[in-house]
């Protein structure tokens, strides 16, 4: 007998609001939605049809342990040697920095606990929005964002992203982070010019090329937006397209950012945030999801959508 098939629906808004940085597991026929979303951690939400979402408590809270006490922002999970593990960002206790933190658990529901009572790595500066892709020639990479709240040059504030190779546990770096992208192109600098982001990395692999996704501008204006660089290599040097920004501001859809990229079946879905009221930007910021395709070499996302709906039979 063939096995029979599920449909998902994709629709904006999704409905899941009060949150950002929106990531998307899928484990054993369920969906696991994880997003800045608590002053003391991380709730999570799941689904199987990506349409009925249902809200669960945090599946990770701070403890008197961790190194981390305000600003939990940015949570990625990845199921990986038998366990889950979330990399997040967090202030630490002792100096007030920005600093990316590694805990696990046996569920994607949790509770995560962390590894250690330390981040992942002291770079020296503060460091944001940690996000690891594993290679198929088995090696693993962190790519994150050295922020702005510490970089200062030429009298400006710049977040720079940034990667190093990861043990095969992830979960500390085994080399020194290259610089990969700064904000220098004409769309990166809309909310600017004092203060400038490129953060917010993922990556996707298609045809031995690699595509470095972003965003731009700051997250609580109507510029912030999504672009992309690609290289041919995991550490770059990466080139930014002139087709950015490819996700970006359209009436009624404020400040599209700080995506991640889920499958459903062969089909690629880009996860992001907007803000909750188009007309008043800010912190508060729901969930949308849309399609990604390629034409040629060029990455493109369908959106940003509303009202919309996708079927997909897989």
């Amino acid at each position: 007998m063939p096995r029979p098939r599920r449909e998902y629906v994709l629709s904006n808004p999704v409905g899941i609001v009060h949150i950002g940085d929106p990531f998307v597991l899928y484990d054993n026929g369920t969906f696991y939605l994880y997003a800045t979303s608590s002053k003391i951690g991380f709730k999570v939400w799941s689904s199987v049809d990506l349409k009925n979402w249902m809200e669960h408590p945090e599946c990770y809270e701070r403890t008197e342990n961790s190194f981390g006490y305000k600003d939990f922002w940015a949570p990625e999970v990845l199921f990986h040697k038998g366990r889950y593990i979330m990399h997040y960002t967090a202030r630490r206790k002792r100096d007030d920095r920005l600093c990316i933190g590694v805990a696990v658990s046996e569920s994607p529901l949790g509770p995560f606990s962390d590894l250690r009572n330390e981040p992942i790595a002291d770079f020296g500066y503060a460091a944001i929005d940690g996000h690891v892709f594993m290679d198929d020639d088995g090696k693993n990479y962190l790519y994150f964002s050295k922020d702005c709240s510490e970089n200062i040059t030429d009298n400006r504030h710049e977040s720079r992203i940034y990667a190093a190779l990861l043990n095969d546990d992830l979960d500390r770096i085994v080399s020194e982070p290259i610089l990969l992208t700064k904000p220098e192109k004409p769309w990166e600098t809309l909310s600017g010019p004092d203060w400038l982001w490129n953060e917010g990395p993922f990556v996707l692999k298609r045809n031995n090329r690699y595509y470095l996704m972003y965003s731009a501008n700051c997250y609580a204006t109507k510029e912030y937006c999504i672009c992309y660089a690609v290289s041919d290599r995991p550490l770059g040097p990466f080139v930014k397209s002139e087709d950015n920004p490819i996700l970006k501001y359209r009436e009624g859809v404020s400040g599209p950012g700080h995506n991640s990229v889920f499958r459903i079946g062969e089909s690629l879905v880009c996860a992001y945030h907007v803000h909750t009221d188009c007309n008043k930007p800010g912190g508060d910021r729901q969930v949308f999801f849309d399609k990604i395709y390629f034409e040629g070499d060029k990455l493109r996302i369908e959106g940003p959508t509303i009202g919309k709906e996708t079927i997909y039979r897989v």
